[in-house]
């Protein structure tokens, strides 16, 4: 526990916090791309038409198949698979609210 700030201090063994940092630094990248350059972006769309969790689930498994195959393995796919998981825990909790 580190005294200061009374929070806790981890020992990762997989680098957790290390791949958490790369995939906020990923996420914030996709905001400068082609696709967030408008007003709403196309998965706002999808999610406001009641569609986001089969979207996000299909794009995970579509990221996931893929890795490996195109591209060989492109670790992008990867993080396109972390990224759409964090859109549909963003659908599941406006979805499921408790």
């Amino acid at each position: 526990m580190n005294e200061k700030t009374n929070i806790k201090c981890i020992d990762y063994k997989y680098n957790e916090d290390e791949y958490i940092s790369q995939l906020i630094d990923y996420v914030n990248k996709t905001y400068d791309q082609h696709y967030s350059q408008n007003k709403y972006q196309a998965t706002e769309f999808i999610i406001d038409g009641g569609h986001g969790e089969g979207f996000c689930m299909g794009n995970i498994l579509k990221y996931a198949q893929r890795y490996g195959k195109k591209n060989g393995y492109n670790r992008a796919d990867l993080m396109k698979v972390l990224h759409y998981a964090l859109f549909a825990l963003y659908v599941h909790d406006i979805e499921h609210k408790s």
